[in-house]
């Protein structure tokens, strides 16, 4: 039977001791800031892009990998009859999905690309597990079937503290910006199939951890939680309340990183990501 490598993007928090425990394969996003180029995780960390964003004139850009990367990783990792899964951030943030099921139309190995519709713990939630199940030995078909059952039971959403970068990214507009910012309004946003979707609005860090966890609480009713993760680029003011509401309600493990430099391009200093995961 052949063997089924997984495969993902740098979007994903997957530590060094996993990547190496079960051969996962991260293909690493481009970050562009002020004509310099990094790729991110290899020559630029999270926290030292924070602090070069904060002093770039411009807004920094990020890049999807290009086919190339993607077939030559393909060609290799299925020259022996192996398959493979890609599994990828949403392919409404990022055209890497796309670059990635250009590169499987090219490629003569056997490769799935499945788009997450998330990013961060979210993508790595559905990574994790299809890497251990790989590494027992099953098949590309109930792999499948498992992460496409643990993106429908994920949960993520989006706080930014700052208007700014949603400005310069084209997201809102000045005018909206200059009133939000007037009012300390903090957006709060889903990722609900996918897209950047506002959900409320309100005006301090307390009531986006009210929001946030009275929002956890009424989606893990019954159910069992299985992960929950926050990303954050420096938004701890918000994160750290957060996880203690979430360990008092009986969930000990929650993981917690700063945000890739690829999403802190989109949500600016301070914002957080809450993602939980059930069954």
């Amino acid at each position: 039977m052949p063997k089924v490598h997984i495969v993902t993007d740098s979007t994903a928090y997957i530590t060094k001791e996993l990547m190496e425990q079960f051969n996962i394969h991260v293909v690493p996003l481009t970050i562009q800031i002020d004509g310099e180029s990094y790729i991110d995780g290899i020559n630029i960390q999270p926290e030292e892009f924070l602090e070069k964003m904060a002093v770039s004139k411009e807004l920094p850009k990020s890049s999807q990998p290009a086919v190339g990367v993607f077939k030559e990783l393909y060609d290799r990792l299925g020259e022996n009859g192996d398959q493979v899964i890609s599994i990828h951030m949403t392919g409404g943030m990022s055209g890497t999905v796309k670059s990635a099921q250009t590169a499987a139309g090219l490629t003569d190995s056997d490769v799935t690309v499945f788009d997450s519709r998330f990013i961060s713990f979210a993508l790595s939630f559905q990574v994790e597990e299809a890497a251990k199940m790989a590494a027992k030995g099953e098949t590309k078909e109930a792999i499948m079937e498992k992460i496409a059952d643990i993106r429908s039971n994920t949960n993520l959403f989006v706080v930014v503290d700052t208007l700014e970068n949603l400005v310069k990214g084209g997201r809102i507009g000045k005018g909206k910006a200059m009133i939000g910012s007037l009012l300390s309004i903090k957006p709060i946003a889903s990722l609900e199939g996918g897209e950047y979707s506002p959900v409320a609005k309100v005006r301090s860090h307390k009531q986006v951890v009210n929001y946030l966890y009275n929002q956890f609480l009424e989606d893990t009713k019954g159910k069992i939680v299985k992960a929950v993760g926050i990303a954050h680029a420096n938004g701890l003011s918000m994160a750290t309340p957060l996880m203690k509401l979430i360990e008092e309600s009986g969930f000990k493990h929650t993981q917690v990183s700063f945000t890739s430099p690829v999403i802190s391009t989109h949500t600016g200093p301070g914002a957080i990501g809450f993602m939980y995961m059930t069954d």
